[in-house]
Formats: structure tokens, sequence, C-alpha cells
């Protein structure tokens, strides 16, 4: 891997020795420079997901991804670092009730003095990783959240306005970048992902969020939200070069 050409398309310019506050400093930049998008989906353009494709797509393309992406490859750039990562399956938590399959979302495990939750491909979620043995609320700038024990497995959950809901559910049982490859067609196949059925590309910004839902354009800032209808496709490319520095 070429670890510094990742570094730069992260804006990164701050220590590289495997400590938690390397660890935060990577996540969030991370967050803030590499967008979560599925525009090559429904572009018709495949996903492959191994580690020089992706290095590919997201460091030399400076393009985002989904989940398996984006962890992938960040698991892979902590582990050239000298970090203990560690790639877990965890079921996504539905609107409508029920959570989903296993291999449905990657979200990983950094084990330093403390395990740490790492994911930098769930959307809108915490922005510095979670102490994954904590029990009590982990509040930061942008939102509240807590790990609990269930069962057999772990939720990890976020407050919204009334009260506290699922986000996904993981075991701490390792598995190789290969062992997603069946999630990842599903979801870049399959009509009821919804990976297949709407557009979106978003980033997390120090002040809240820019998002291109569809046609539409959604950014917040300081709890404030607005929204701007693109008028066609034309509007949507410039949204895309200028917001993300993407060009398809």
């Amino acid at each position: 891997m070429d670890i510094f050409a990742y570094l730069k398309r992260i804006d990164y310019l701050g220590s590289l020795a495997p400590t938690i506050e390397t660890l935060h400093s990577l996540h969030y930049a991370h967050l803030m420079a590499v967008p979560f998008e599925n525009l090559d989906i429904l572009l018709g353009r495949g996903i492959v997901l191994d580690e020089a494709s992706l290095f590919d797509k997201i460091v030399y393309h400076k393009r985002g991804g989904f989940c398996y992406e984006l962890n992938g490859l960040f698991a892979a750039l902590l582990r050239e670092l000298g970090f203990n990562v560690q790639r877990l399956s965890a079921r996504v938590a539905k609107a409508e009730g029920g959570i989903g399959p296993e291999f449905d979302h990657m979200t990983l495990l950094v084990q330093l003095e403390e395990r740490w939750l790492a994911d930098v491909g769930f959307g809108d979620s915490f922005r510095q990783p979670l102490r994954l043995d904590e029990r009590g609320e982990q509040v930061q700038r942008a939102g509240r959240y807590r790990i609990a024990d269930d069962g057999d497995h772990l939720t990890y959950l976020s407050l919204k306005n009334d009260g506290w809901f699922p986000q996904y559910v993981f075991r701490l049982q390792p598995y190789a970048l290969a062992d997603f490859i069946g999630g990842c067609d599903y979801a870049q196949t399959s009509p009821e992902s919804s990976f297949t059925r709407w557009r979106v590309c978003s980033r997390a910004t120090p002040l809240g969020r820019i998002t291109l839902s569809d046609q539409k354009l959604i950014i917040t800032s300081n709890g404030s939200r607005k929204e701007h209808e693109l008028k066609d496709e034309d509007e949507v490319e410039a949204v895309l070069y200028k917001e993300f520095d993407i060009v398809l």
C-alpha cells in the first residue's frame, strides 16, 4: 500500500504511531474527506472487493464507497500502520423493525490498551471510535451513542429525539475481506437493496453533513437543515464536483 498517497487523500498530516490519538485523528479525517456513496452501483459499474481495487477507486480516483469499501480499505491502512484491527460482520437494524442478515454491514474492532469500535462506512454516525467495553453513554459533538450487551451479541445504539434506537448488532468474530463478497454482491445487485434504488453521496463536515439524495442537496450545519432540489443531471454533476470533488 502507498500509505502516503492514502494519507494525502484524507488530508492527514499527523502522527503515524499506532495509538488511540492517531486512531481518533485518522477516523475523523477519513469521514471528513471520503464520502459514503453508491454512484457506481447506479451506473452499473461492478464493485470488486479486494484491497488493490478499493485503493485504486478511493485513493487514486478520489471516490467514496459504501461500508465494504470504506471500512475494508480503512482496515488495511490501519494494519499497515501497525494497528491490531479486525473486520466484523454486523446486522443493520431496519426502520420497519427487525435486523438484516450477517455480512449486511462491515465494522471494525481495533485493539489497543482498550478495545475500540471504528466505522467510517455507516453514513451519519459517530465521528470518533467508541469504547467497545463501555456500557454507558458516549457523548460526541455529532451525537450520543451506546454499546449494549444483548444476548450473544453487542448492539450499537444512537440517541434520537424520542429515545435510543439500535443501529446494528454484531459479534466479535473476525473475518477476512473476502468473507464479505456475498453481502457486497447482494447490496449492489438486488432490487431489494437500498443501494440499487436511489442515489446517495454524503460526507461529514466539521459542523454537520452535506448529502446528495437522488436529486436533492441537503446541508446540515449546527442543527439547521437546508434542502435544495436540483433541476437536472447537469446540476447533479456540478454538485458532485464542487462538494465532493467527484467526476464521473
